[in-house]
């Protein structure tokens, strides 16, 4: 009989034999992850960030210098340049330890989407999978923008967005980014201008902002349309958009942002709501619960777009991001492994 050593069998074996090992592989490439993300650091605030004691987290650090892959000075702890090539390569070794190409492979044909991208982790308790998240993001939208034509970008805003415009660079003059909706919160660094604002400067594009805030009435904002020709312009532009990459957020939360009732909030949640986009709050069978009035984007616009990706992550965000994506339609999706494993479930459930 003659056996064939590939990477999957290696893989395979290793996971059945030596789980040990499997864990230790994943701690690692865990620690060199957001050493590379927020060095220097130290060794007490990395065993904090990644909820290892500081006993064993020494023991792994001292094992990567020791190996040629951290670099130790006062200011703390850096990857080295064979760790970054190191940090690629189990990247890819990680996601097949995980077997996340499968979960990909099954979310597209369950939830009927064209491409899935699954970061290792769990962004609600690792900051940095969230910038993973955004990182991926940015390759992707960066992937699009490549092809020398016009385009108009819209961006909504949150923590995630914020991350993907972060890690954006490029030379892309005929492109526009606009916000896909108005202002939401007090937070002006994670509102859709700022983000949109971020993102054209990284990219070397142009971009239009849109002063009208998320919720007005319906007099108000058709009065806003009807006198302020600047606004008008914003908004025809944004509904050309081809382009839209957009967060998703839990209907909670972001009824608690809008400062909606108590009361309201209360029955909201009653009737069902887990998810909102877009200021449309979505039951877990994509019903749509809850529409606020708005100038930008809304669900029913999405169909109208070339290519529209949604950027969510984290455990807490699972039921919330299938909501969304019954609700609408998703090119892609970008996420992380938590949230992926609850989607997973809940639609074994169903």
């Amino acid at each position: 009989m003659r056996w064939e050593i590939t990477m999957d069998s290696i893989i395979n074996l290793q996971k059945k034999i030596v789980p040990e090992l499997t864990n230790l592989l994943v701690q690692r490439y865990q620690i060199l992850r957001q050493v590379s993300h927020e060095y220097p650091i130290g060794r007490r605030a990395l065993a904090a960030r990644l909820g290892l004691s500081e006993r064993v987290l020494r023991a792994q650090v001292d094992f990567l210098k020791n190996g040629g892959l951290l670099a130790f000075s006062s200011a703390g702890m850096s990857v080295t340049e064979e760790g970054a090539d190191i940090l690629k390569e189990l990247a890819d070794y990680v996601r097949k330890l995980q077997d996340l190409n499968s979960l990909e492979q099954f979310l597209c044909e369950r939830l009927d989407i064209g491409r899935v991208v699954i970061i290792p982790g769990d962004s609600d308790q690792e900051e940095v999978v969230k910038r993973e998240i955004g990182r991926a993001a940015a390759r992707i939208l960066g992937n699009l923008l490549n092809d020398g034509k016009e385009h108009i970008v819209a961006v909504s805003g949150g923590t995630t967005m914020a991350a993907l415009a972060a890690n954006v660079s490029g030379n892309e003059p005929k492109t526009v980014v606009v916000p896909a909706r108005g202002g939401l919160g007090d937070n002006v660094e994670l509102q859709a201008n700022t983000i949109a604002t971020v993102l054209a400067q990284r990219l070397g594009a142009s971009y239009r902002q849109l002063y009208v805030p998320d919720s007005v009435s319906e007099e108000i904002l058709n009065s806003i349309l009807a006198e302020d020709i600047g606004v008008k312009s914003v908004v025809d532009i944004i509904k050309q958009a081809d382009i839209l990459v957009h967060g998703v957020g839990q209907a909670s939360v972001m009824a608690r942002h809008r400062r909606l009732p108590p009361e309201f909030i209360k029955k909201l949640l009653d009737d069902g709501a887990v998810g909102e986009a877009f200021g449309q709050y979505c039951a877990l069978d994509g019903r749509q619960i809850y529409m606020t009035n708005n100038a930008g984007l809304m669900l029913q616009d999405l169909p109208k777009i070339g290519t529209v990706i949604g950027v969510a992550g984290g455990r807490s965000k699972a039921a919330a991001i299938l909501s969304v994506i019954r609700a609408s339609r998703q090119d892609i999706l970008i996420t992380d492994e938590a949230a992926a494993h609850d989607i997973v479930r809940m639609l074994e459930n169903d």
